[in-house]
């Protein structure tokens, strides 16, 4: 008679590790792009703490951004690509873009970051 086998393969194994390998190694890759955004979305609520205000001048948020960016350092965007509105509501800072990182030959993973603070 035959015994019942319980358990995985040492093959089914073998493939549940190589998908696991496939997206930590897209985490790896992706990982210095979200650390950019970050950078960058901690540099706009702290832009916005420090210009709390009626009416906020937006060549002074500017320029609160730019110092700030010179510290932080981030990729991919500059000070011109954040919008600066005024609204009923007050000042809104707004930033909108795409970053993209090679993964494997000619494949890339493109991530798409929006990010909207308001000057209060």
């Amino acid at each position: 008679m035959r015994n019942h086998q319980q358990g995985m393969t040492f093959i089914g194994l073998l493939c549940i590790l190589a998908l696991l390998g496939v997206v930590v190694y897209a985490g790896i890759r992706l990982a210095p792009l979200y650390l950019n955004y970050m950078k960058i979305a901690r540099t706009m609520e702290s832009v916005a703490g420090e210009v709390k205000g009626d009416n906020p001048d937006p060549q002074a948020i500017r320029n609160l951004i730019d110092r700030h960016f010179n510290i932080e350092d981030p990729t991919g965007v500059t000070v011109k690509d954040i919008e600066i509105t005024r609204d009923s509501d007050g000042v809104q800072m707004h930033v909108a873009y795409d970053d993209a990182v090679p993964y494997v030959a000619n494949v890339s993973l493109s991530v798409h970051f929006e990010k909207t603070v308001k000057v209060r």
